[in-house]
């Protein structure tokens, strides 16, 4: 990373599997880059799988559909998402993602404040 310049290179950022079961890769997080306030993943979701339902007492989360095709559970709402699509997850609201194609489900996850294991709270 260019430290002066908040310059995360996507290429190099390892994946692991998050709390909820999803595998992301933290472009931007306090805890390895100069982000304050907010985190930056790339999450994936393979064919077939689905997260498991959680909420977030403290976070706000936006997804940003990549690619794929999925079903997602936001409270007691479940409806289609697909590339291009935003989901605004406020806290408090239960939710969870199921990859319903035959593609990866790829998107964007921006956690404000930064994503922590300890705000996530599964159901």
């Amino acid at each position: 990373m260019t430290e002066s310049a908040g310059v995360s290179r996507g290429e190099k950022v390892s994946a692991y599997v998050t709390k909820d079961g999803s595998t992301i890769r933290e472009l931007m997080h306090p805890d390895h880059t100069i982000a304050k306030q907010q985190s930056l993943a790339e999450a994936t979701v393979a064919p077939g799988e689905i997260t498991e339902a959680h909420y977030h007492q403290v976070t706000e989360e936006f997804y940003f559909i990549l690619e794929g095709q999925g079903i997602m559970m936001l409270g007691d709402e479940h409806f289609a998402v697909g590339p291009g699509d935003t989901v605004c997850i406020r806290p408090g609201i239960r939710h969870h993602i199921r990859n319903d194609g035959d593609i990866n489900l790829k998107f964007l996850c921006c956690c404000s404040p930064a994503y922590s294991h300890d705000d996530t709270y599964l159901l």
